[in-house]
């Protein structure tokens, strides 16, 4: 089967299964999952969804997402959109409701996210993160051509090509702060190209002519924060304006007004204040991996899976960005990758001790692949977090790979990423560091190691009570499995599913 045909295939099945095109209102996709918003919840058909082959998992958040992994979700959502489309237009009204019963289904429903997601401060986040992660394609596909191109000019090769590449890699970090500030109005409820119009004051080369407070400004000051804090004030000038600018003055008043006075605060305020800011996170990082680089590490490979399953992990986004824009790269990701190192050893361990459950057996044979590249989804939603202690054991491996690339930014070798998203084996093209490349690949492959081993070790002598081992080394078929049933939507305890851990 053609490719094409293949991802329409997918598509295809996955819409029914969802309630039809009637039943979607929104359609988005990130590096792994098909989000979608839905009208009605209950017209979704969990069991049949986990049981295609293409699908890895389902979690029901803010939105309905599938894991498709990455490649195939950039595919199939363009396939799915075309088909709801012509869905809509072909489709009976979806069914007709009495208002008592939709009024019980919305309040349940509202209750239910309010009672797992709803939080202020993991609302904040994932606006954030909404306004982020459009971006690492783009960061993705620029850090390695610009790794590409350090290769290059390093070796003496091709040096008519090089600038050329340095333009592709740069071009897009030069003007990131404009793609922040349209991303930032848009998700907080403003006109996006207002956002963007304010934020490349910030990267604009005349800022340089500008005395503010004594201080001669510089192009690119306050950098992504800058950008975000501008972008945000816009919005509020933006709605305000809206409120108090008659209707006949407002296409002309209201974008005047908003560019000119968040404008004036950006240039005369924010750009000096996110500037401080962003030179404090960088001074920071750098502090805290150079004198306690080993337990820095450790720490933080450590409890990066609990972090991710709380959502608390997207508050690192701008911080990965920020460190890229001041450093070239972020000397936080590899360490917080080594999460998923610890993930990948501890599923070899569940693999040896569970001989006897195939179900479970198969399920690691699948999503090990994809763990090895950095998508951790399959191997936490499908094995891990189910059977709960090794998700335990898991993070003790990412501690310890953590602790060994922690100790060599200790000891003066940085190891950084140029860009945010892959983690595992996928991060290699996108290494960099301050003491050449051959020595940052070294450590960072010593770091998965490390976290491979431990998350065995740990797993396979602490990962099961005899009781968990002699309930799940029994000999079933594939769909009888109970870590397969839950499809990686809850634990052993019942709790939540995790949130999706970004660069794991």
């Amino acid at each position: 089967m053609a490719t094409e045909d293949k991802n329409r295939a997918t598509a295809a099945a996955i819409l029914p299964l969802v309630g039809g095109a009637a039943n979607v209102s929104s359609i988005a996709h990130c590096m792994t999952r098909l989000r979608l918003g839905l009208h009605d919840r209950s017209l979704v058909d969990d069991d049949a969804l986990k049981a295609l082959p293409a699908v890895m998992g389902v979690v029901d958040d803010d939105t309905y997402q599938i894991v498709l992994g990455p490649g195939t979700v950039a595919r199939v959502t363009p396939e799915f959109e075309q088909l709801v489309e012509e869905g809509r237009t072909s489709e009976d009204p979806a069914p007709v409701h009495t208002a008592e019963e939709l009024a019980d289904k919305g309040a349940a429903l509202k209750a239910q996210q309010k009672a797992k997601n709803a939080t202020p401060f993991k609302l904040f986040l994932r606006k954030i993160a909404n306004i982020f992660v459009p971006l690492i394609p783009a960061l993705i596909g620029c850090g390695i051509i610009a790794g590409l191109n350090g290769l290059l000019v390093n070796l003496g090769w091709l040096t008519s090509v090089t600038p050329a590449l340095a333009a592709m890699a740069s071009g897009f970090m030069a003007l990131i702060a404009v793609f922040v500030g349209y991303n930032t109005a848009k998700e907080f409820g403003g006109t996006p190209i207002l956002g963007g119009a304010v934020a490349a004051i910030i990267v604009f080369p005349g800022v340089a002519n500008i005395d503010a407070f004594g201080q001669t400004l510089a192009p690119g000051q306050g950098g992504v924060l800058g950008a975000l804090g501008a972008a945000v004030l816009a919005v509020y000038v933006e709605k305000w304006c809206r409120r108090w600018v008659p209707e006949a003055l407002d296409v002309l008043v209201t974008p005047t007004l908003t560019v000119l006075i968040s404008g004036l605060v950006t240039i005369f305020g924010l750009m000096y204040v996110a500037g401080e800011v962003s030179s404090a996170i960088g001074t920071f990082a750098d502090w805290l991996l150079s004198t306690g680089g080993a337990g820095a590490g450790f720490l933080l490979g450590g409890f990066f899976l609990p972090l991710v399953m709380l959502g608390l992990h997207q508050a690192l986004i701008p911080i990965h960005t920020t460190l890229i824009e001041q450093q070239g790269f972020t000397v936080l990701l590899p360490i917080l990758a080594m999460a998923g190192a610890g993930q990948v050893g501890a599923a070899a361990a569940v693999y040896l001790r569970l001989p006897r459950n195939e179900s479970i057996r198969k399920t690691i044979r699948s999503a090990m692949p994809a763990g090895l590249l950095g998508v951790g989804e399959p191997l936490i939603y499908g094995v891990s977090l189910p059977l709960g202690r090794p998700f335990i054991t898991a993070c003790v491996g990412g501690a310890f790979g953590g602790g060994f690339v922690g100790l060599f930014n200790q000891l003066g070798d940085s190891v950084g990423s140029t860009a945010i998203g892959p983690s595992g084996w996928a991060l290699f093209p996108l290494l960099d560091g301050n003491h050449g490349l051959g020595s940052t690949i070294a450590i960072y492959a010593g770091g998965l190691l490390v976290g491979y081993v431990a998350g065995f070790v740990a797993t396979y002598f602490f990962g099961f009570s005899k009781a968990l081992l002699t309930e799940f080394n029994v000999s079933q078929e594939p769909a009888a499995s109970p870590v397969a049933a839950t499809g990686g939507r809850t634990t052993s305890d019942g709790d939540s599913p995790a949130k999706e851990p970004a660069g794991v």
